[in-house]
């Protein structure tokens, strides 16, 4: 563990621990944006964790700026952070200027074509992250085949409204405006559709075993506080039964996510990563569920703070990817490579 590492994780610790209270987490989900926290974390140089030097930007690497993603799921921080860090990833990556404020992503059925001296895009994309609140959409569209990445004002689209589950904006975006050559440019080798869905699934994997680590410390101290029959139901066999269960859904979750990390900033592996996504995406399943049972009629309330984290593992296990589609890759890479290889993939993954 580096001396960066270290300083990032205390750092973001106490940032999001002091600002991402109930109050604001509540008003986020009223559609009130959480600007001061924002400003908190561009002055920390979280935002621009990805973005290069050259550019204004921190380039600390994907593994560390993942430690400072995973604390702020671990604080259910309602900004785009992860959506942020894709999109410089991308921008940057195409030797494009990024821009400075929240940013989203937004691919599908988008198309680039040369208007003069400039471009135009056109298409649409299905709930995309906060789009009401960037200052701009990193698009990665198509120009005849090949993938372009285009740096685009919300404000020049028509953007139909809507959330997840936890409350969080995932809007509809359609694309039909003209945009100058300086902001539009072939994307970095090897980046497509795919390999965005692929750093996007690490980052979900990333944030799920974040909020997981919350929920199980919410979880065991409740269960520690509130008493039945004259003893903490934690003393209940039943209980630290289902706490345990709970304990090692969020240790898996997070070995799958440090396996996610160190994936995403060697050689991006989809089926490294999918497999991690898959396993968080599973934790998210049981762990919330468990949460809730040992919770019992409070945890459904508005007013407790549990609901901040289940709702957003169980938004965030659907996105870029659900664990069916993961798991169906991976058997097919693995009927693929056939029985000769079976063993040696599982274990050298």
């Amino acid at each position: 563990m580096s001396e960066t590492t270290d300083l990032i994780r205390d750092m973001s610790e106490r940032l999001f621990g002091d600002m991402c209270n109930k109050i604001m987490l509540g008003a986020a989900e009223t559609g009130e944006w959480p600007k001061d926290l924002w400003v908190a974390m561009e002055e920390n140089g979280l935002t621009s964790a990805l973005a290069p030097e050259t550019a204004g930007g921190s380039e600390l690497g994907i593994a560390d700026a993942m430690v400072a993603l995973r604390i702020a799921a671990r604080h259910a921080a309602p900004v785009p952070f992860a959506e942020t860090l894709l999109a410089s990833w991308l921008a940057s990556g195409a030797g494009l200027t990024v821009p400075a404020g929240p940013l989203t992503i937004a691919s599908g059925d988008l198309t680039l074509a040369q208007n003069g001296v400039g471009w135009r895009i056109a298409g649409a994309a299905k709930r995309v992250p906060y789009a009401r609140h960037a200052v701009c959409i990193v698009a990665l569209a198509s120009v005849n085949g090949a993938a372009h990445v285009a740096l685009v004002d919300p404000k020049k689209c028509k953007l139909s409204e809507g959330r997840n589950l936890a409350m969080e904006p995932r809007d509809d975006v359609a694309f039909d405006c003209d945009l100058a050559a300086a902001v539009v440019a072939p994307a970095a080798t090897g980046v497509d559709a795919g390999a965005l869905k692929t750093f996007g699934a690490a980052m979900r994997a990333t944030q799920i075993a974040g909020s997981l680590s919350r929920v199980l410390e919410i979880t065991v101290q409740y269960a520690q506080e509130r008493v039945q029959f004259g003893k903490p139901i934690s003393k209940f066999q039943a209980i630290q039964h289902n706490l345990a269960m709970l304990a090692a859904h969020s240790a898996a979750a997070n070995a799958a996510a440090d396996m996610a990390a160190e994936a995403a900033e060697h050689d991006m592996s989809r089926l490294v990563i999918g497999a991690a996504k898959t396993r968080c995406g599973d934790a998210a399943s049981a762990s919330a569920a468990i949460a809730h049972a040992a919770h019992g009629a409070i945890g459904f309330t508005h007013e407790h703070i549990l609901h901040f984290f289940t709702k957003r593992l169980w938004s965030w296990r659907d996105e870029f990817g659900k664990e069916s589609e993961w798991s169906l890759e991976i058997g097919r890479a693995a009927a693929k490579a056939g029985p000769d290889k079976l063993w040696s993939d599982i274990v050298t993954a």
